[in-house]
């Protein structure tokens, strides 16, 4: 493919690409580059929003390019201060190793995992000297890492800032160095520390990568980044009823953001069937579903759950295939329906508000709502099902 053609693809649902003239240069001079895209595995499940980042990987992938899948054993024990407001919570190494077994698993259903050079950042950080450390730290001051927002909101509020996290932003640019990266990819809440990358490199005497920040991207909320720990994430090894319905969930607009950041398909002739009204809301919502679960599950899985969501909207049944969630003794709705479906309570109770939860059938408005011990109920939270078992 000629390098226009190759910019096009790169390119796609990219926010910044750090520098555009310098990739190119690099793709007439070496042809083959080293694509370099880092993972702290401080959590073991990959969400829609981690395969933004891994997508664009793909695409490069797809260009003959070479991949180095970076998992950061040794930063993941630190933690990327990156948008804390206070200082992290660090893993221990074993929960680092543990999230870590699970990632090899999960990126493969996006990537060809033979092609792709996957390694830990503790093949050479751990095995850095107080003298190599002390060489690297050299090598930035100060002034510049305090230049991050995050870290001048925290010192002007008196927050404490670790020397741990002063030194996260160098062991990222250091791992530039040590696999003579040429591009690095990650999300905008990246940037600083691919920067940084740049710098450092220059000062071990190699040539600058190129940086591409990639958009985080909002959960089923619409607002919030896409974070399990707020409820609004899609887990690309969830059950695909639960992906079904939750993408049938997203608004219009967020809708088309999928689109072009999850999918491949073409947005111009997407955008203009939407607005010429060719294409329906609810029937490109049901394709984009489907081609999310196809690409993680297989054709034969997608077709299914589109028969299933059809069952239970058009002709107002249950559908068969809902597994069972346990709770355990009598709770309220609010606290059961957050439990199985991992939405907030906050979002639980907007849900009943808004007349969208029906329990057996029965719509239901009321957070008082008792699920009783022993019993067992069908439940609709908008566009998604759940059975819940309450246990003895």
């Amino acid at each position: 493919m000629n390098i226009d053609k190759q910019l096009e693809l790169i390119g796609r649902g990219t926010v910044e690409i750090i520098q555009l003239e310098l990739l190119k240069k690099k793709l007439k001079e070496k042809g083959t580059l080293v694509i370099k895209a880092g993972f702290d595995p401080s959590a073991p499940d990959i969400h829609l929003g981690h395969t933004v980042l891994l997508r664009k990987l793909k695409h490069f992938q797809e260009l003959g390019h070479k991949i180095i899948f970076l998992i950061g054993d040794f930063t993941g024990l630190i933690g990327d201060p990156s948008g804390q407001s206070a200082v992290r919570k660090r893993l221990t190494r074993e929960e680092v190793l543990e999230n870590a077994k699970t990632y090899k698993k999960q990126v493969s259903k996006i990537l060809d995992m033979k092609k792709v050079e996957v390694v830990f950042n503790s093949d050479w950080l751990g095995k850095m000297t107080p003298y190599d450390i002390a060489e690297l730290a050299a090598k930035q001051t100060v002034a510049r890492v305090l230049e991050r927002d995050d870290f001048q909101k925290r010192y002007k509020g008196g927050q404490d800032i670790s020397f741990l996290e002063f030194l996260y932003p160098l062991f990222q640019a250091y791992d530039s160095v040590e696999l003579k990266s040429d591009v690095e990819i990650g999300g905008t809440d990246q940037k600083f520390n691919m920067l940084m990358g740049r710098t450092i490199q220059e000062r071990y005497g190699q040539h600058p990568q190129v940086v591409i920040t990639m958009p985080l991207l909002e959960g089923t909320d619409g607002v919030d980044k896409m974070s399990k720990s707020l409820g609004n994430y899609i887990g690309i090894e969830e059950k695909p009823s639960e992906i079904f319905g939750k993408i049938m969930s997203i608004s219009d607009e967020l809708m088309i953001r999928y689109y072009e950041l999850l999918t491949d398909e073409d947005m111009d002739k997407l955008r203009k069937g939407l607005a010429s009204g060719t294409l329906h809301p609810k029937e490109t919502k049901k394709t984009l579903a489907k081609l999310i679960i196809a690409g993680y599950f297989g054709k034969t899985e997608a077709e299914t759950e589109e028969a299933n969501f059809e069952k239970a909207f058009k002709y107002k049944k249950f559908p068969d295939n809902i597994s069972l969630s346990k709770v355990k003794d009598t709770c309220d709705i609010v606290a059961a329906l957050s439990d199985v479906s991992n939405e907030s309570k906050s979002q639980v109770r907007r849900k009943l508000k808004e007349g969208a939860v029906e329990i057996d059938g029965k719509r239901v408005k009321s957070q008082e709502v008792l699920l009783e011990k022993g019993n067992e109920y069908k439940v609709r939270i908008g566009k998604r099902f759940f059975r819940i078992k309450v246990e003895n």
